[in-house]
């Protein structure tokens, strides 16, 4: 799979890194918010590149696109996050064309995630592809591959196992909180920071705990209001976060802030305090470990958790894998349809020609000379002709360019798409 959208030398690429090879700091790192994600797209446009959409979550950092040399979409990512090329280099990943395709296919459904079944991703991929078709970044090759990555997702999810259970960070913290402190029905939980992390980790604790002393806090406060006043929770202001902070038993950090907004500093602690940071970039300051009866808890540390639920999850892998390639391959022969489609109706656009000029030919030079029968048999001819060159490029083992190459060498035929 030489290349994907006609030209000789632009590749589809998958370029980023995530938990496997980077902790929690180098993901920071690398992270990108909202704006940062706009000024990266509106950037590659302006450098040239025609398709290319990125995700950022707490996991991974990914830019799936369109280049000459992967070194444009590293270049991309360096400059609108704060990871060096240094950095990347000893953590990242470089995937090209087929190995591209088949790691978006993973990470969609959820067998490349953290805590395997997290299909929490495939929201994050569809949201990021809908934000690049939106500025034009995106052509038909990207938008059938997204699509065909939701449809394995979807598949997945209906059809295996693999996401029994709860399925995400937040579910695993809220099983440690349950196995790590007594009697957790009647302690004191804050959670501070309401997006989509602390929203799911906040239903879980109300759905496993039973408790009703949770109380929300975030920036906006409009927002911990609307999901408090579905799980009937209590909100504080932001400015009250110090004081909270001391009346807590647990606090769970989902915040999207770039820098640290705990520390030890403002904590004044009477109590034993286990606090869960669930932010990347972290957003509790390795220094609160300092204080006595304080027990700080990243998401690094949960995903490690090997419980029941997930090793059953893996029997269900097989399932899942089968599924994806069914559809990958579905995939697969449709680019190679679409790459060599404008050759084939060039070739059967030229034997038309040679057909009309000698059907012409000779209906002048014999008396008797039977046009309609000859255009059939004739048509006949060049669609079983046409038909044999397309098996050969639709054949597994074909080299595609270099059979269009030839192609259109032998019968001197031109295609737009080049």
């Amino acid at each position: 799979m030489e290349n994907h959208n006609g030209s000789k030398h632009h590749y589809f690429y998958s370029i980023g890194l995530s938990y496997k090879k980077a902790d929690a700091e180098i993901r920071g790192k690398f992270s990108l918010d909202t704006l940062a994600k706009t000024r990266l797209l509106e950037q590659a446009k302006t450098e040239g590149i025609q398709s290319l959409f990125v995700t950022s979550t707490c996991n991974r950092t990914e830019i799936y696109g369109y280049a000459e040399h992967p070194f444009q979409l590293i270049k991309l990512l360096c400059e609108n996050s704060n990871g060096t090329v240094e950095d990347f280099q000893k953590v990242a990943y470089v995937f090209k064309n087929q190995e591209a395709i088949s790691h978006l296919f993973r990470v969609g459904t959820g067998l490349d995630s953290q805590i395997l079944g997290d299909f929490e991703i495939i929201s994050q991929i569809r949201n990021g592809f809908a934000e690049a078709k939106a500025l034009g970044l995106a052509n038909a090759f990207m938008e059938r591959l997204v699509n065909a990555v939701i449809q394995s997702s979807k598949k997945i999810k209906n059809e295996t196992e693999i996401s029994s259970g709860a399925t995400s960070v937040s579910f695993a913290s809220v099983q440690y909180i349950i196995k790590n402190v007594p009697d957790i029905g009647n302690k004191n939980i804050l959670l501070f920071g309401t997006g989509k992390i602390g929203r799911n980790t906040c239903e879980n604790l109300v759905k496993h705990t039973k408790n009703e002393h949770i109380t929300l806090i975030n920036r906006t406060k409009d927002k911990a209001e609307k999901l408090a006043g579905k799980l009937n929770l209590i909100v504080k202001d932001y400015s009250e976060l110090h004081l909270e902070l001391q009346k807590a038993d647990v606090v769970v950090v989902a915040t999207g802030a770039q820098n640290p907004t705990i520390d030890k500093a403002i904590l004044n602690l009477k109590k034993p305090l286990l606090i869960l940071d669930l932010s990347i970039p972290k957003n509790v300051n390795e220094n609160v470990k300092d204080l006595e009866g304080v027990t700080l808890i990243h998401m690094d540390h949960l995903s490690q958790m090997t419980d029941e639920t997930l090793e059953n999850r893996k029997a269900h892998i097989p399932a899942a894998e089968a599924i994806i390639e069914e559809i990958k391959d579905e995939f697969i022969a449709w680019t190679k349809v679409r790459k060599f489609a404008p050759t084939i109706n060039a070739l059967k656009e030229k034997l038309n020609t040679i057909k009309n000029s000698e059907l012409d030919f000779q209906s002048k030079k014999m008396s008797n000379f039977n046009e309609e029968q000859a255009e059939i048999i004739s048509s006949r001819i060049i669609q079983k002709i046409t038909t044999h060159f397309a098996n050969h490029l639709k054949n597994e083992d074909t080299m595609v360019d270099e059979s269009i190459d030839w192609i259109e060498k032998v019968f001197q035929i031109a295609t737009t798409t080049k």
